[in-house]
């Protein structure tokens, strides 16, 4: 997306709401935001110049300023959805009420469900079409406000697929509003060609995927789900050491099923990030937050498979880093609801407004390796603006369950405008 010549002034908005750093806020810091009401923000070429209040806007005169009026609306960073599964074929609704009916998984597997039934209909998927179905669902993102998002492969389970679903995603960073950051997840499950040879599928990865993939430079991230059943914790460590040595940084699905040492792991390599983490341990946790790695909880997707929450609150209280994702998958979270989210972190995590709005921006920025240039509304960082049409970001949790995204800015450019508000227009 291009933002070379664009400039942009918010004036008198209710209130802009921001976090400020270039690291994920950690335990009580995730409790501290900036409100600055009367609010004015200027960005010139996507990049935010000033902040502060419209009484203390300094003369701007340029050609071509985007003026918006904001009176009456709050002003957010744009959120960073962090864990995400959005490049994918197939869908597969019947298996959605298998599970509410009690059916086990085992049992699903043998009805044709499960995670190899979306690996089928992706291996058979043409380039053009993964495209074009990955930039709609990208476009309903960034309706509801996200302008960056964590992309995995992991459904192709073999070379070209994986290849293919990685480079799909540099296809929609390039040419789509929302930034999407691509994660190499080969060992999201094991392909039925390798069952009983689990070792050699890691060799597979380590010795043809990751080094294809490090020399196309088709991703930032290496994903591992480690879990009971899927991949033990060495061969997860064996494939995050040799994505390292690749220049790929780390993250783990981790603890999602039973506590199975999946976040000491994250914090012994020094991941990014480990998600999930609903059986994660005390230990875990707290080896988590002394190295400093991003604790992603996903609330819809234990929603949708009616287990128990992750810690999220014990997390914050223990003084880790929390970030908020949806979990987007054909599987167990179809859905990529923010305001969804939002309402489950308030209702069922009991995180507070600012707890929820510092883990969807500056710590999911954390997540994907951007708290340095995204999340936060601060001069020298990238113009991602979300404008909602209440006066107050606590309308996210108090409105329980609703959109109320009313304009959505990229680098600096207005890419949704839905007209709630009685905003002044660009002029």
């Amino acid at each position: 997306m291009h933002s070379e010549g664009s400039i942009l002034l918010i004036k008198h908005a209710a209130e802009i709401v921001t976090s400020t750093g270039t690291a994920a806020r950690k335990g009580t810091g995730m409790n501290r935001l900036e409100r600055i009401t009367d609010g004015a923000l200027f960005a010139k070429d996507g990049m935010i110049e000033w902040v502060g209040t419209t009484a203390d806007l300094p003369e701007i005169s340029h050609e071509n300023l985007t003026i918006i009026d904001a009176t009456g609306c709050s002003v957010i960073p744009g959120f960073v959805d962090s864990h995400t599964h959005f490049v994918f074929g197939g869908y597969r609704p019947e298996e959605f009420f298998w599970r509410l009916s009690g059916t086990p998984y085992l049992e699903i597997l043998e009805r044709g469900g499960g995670i190899l039934n979306t690996v089928k209909a992706t291996q058979s998927m043409g380039y053009e079409a993964m495209v074009e179905t990955a930039s709609r669902r990208l476009d309903d993102m960034l309706a509801m406000g996200v302008t960056t998002v964590e992309g995995k492969s992991g459904y192709g389970l073999d070379f070209d697929t994986e290849l293919m679903q990685l480079k799909a995603m540099g296809n929609l960073n390039a040419d789509h509003a929302v930034e999407v950051v691509p994660t190499f997840m080969g060992a999201h499950a094991v392909p039925p060609e390798y069952r009983g040879r689990e070792d050699d599928y890691v060799t597979f990865i380590v010795e043809s995927l990751l080094p294809a993939v490090a020399e196309q430079s088709i991703a930032e991230f290496c994903d591992v789900f480690c879990e009971k059943g899927v991949f033990s914790v060495d061969q997860t460590r064996k494939i995050l050491q040799a994505a390292g040595g690749l220049g790929l940084k780390r993250k783990i699905h981790a603890d999602e099923i039973v506590s199975f040492g999946g976040a000491e792991l994250a914090a012994e390599l020094g991941a990014v990030s480990a998600d999930h983490l609903l059986q994660a341990s005390d230990k875990g946790i707290a080896d988590m937050a002394a190295r400093g790695v991003v604790a992603t909880v996903l609330p819809i997707t234990a929603f949708c498979l009616r287990e128990k929450y992750a810690r999220a609150r014990w997390i914050i209280d223990n003084g880790g880093a929390l970030a908020l994702a949806t979990d987007y998958n054909p599987g167990s979270c179809f859905s990529h609801s923010i305001p969804m989210l939002i309402a489950l972190a308030a209702i069922q995590l009991t995180l507070s407004p600012a707890e929820i709005l510092t883990a969807l921006t500056l710590n999911g920025a954390a997540a994907v390796g951007r708290a340095d240039r995204i999340g936060t509304l601060e001069p020298g960082k990238q113009a991602d603006i979300v404008i909602l049409k209440y006066p107050s970001y606590l309308f996210l949790s108090y409105h329980a369950g609703m959109d109320i995204v009313d304009r959505v800015i990229k680098k600096g450019q207005v890419v949704v405008d839905k007209g709630y508000s009685n905003l002044g227009g660009n002029k």
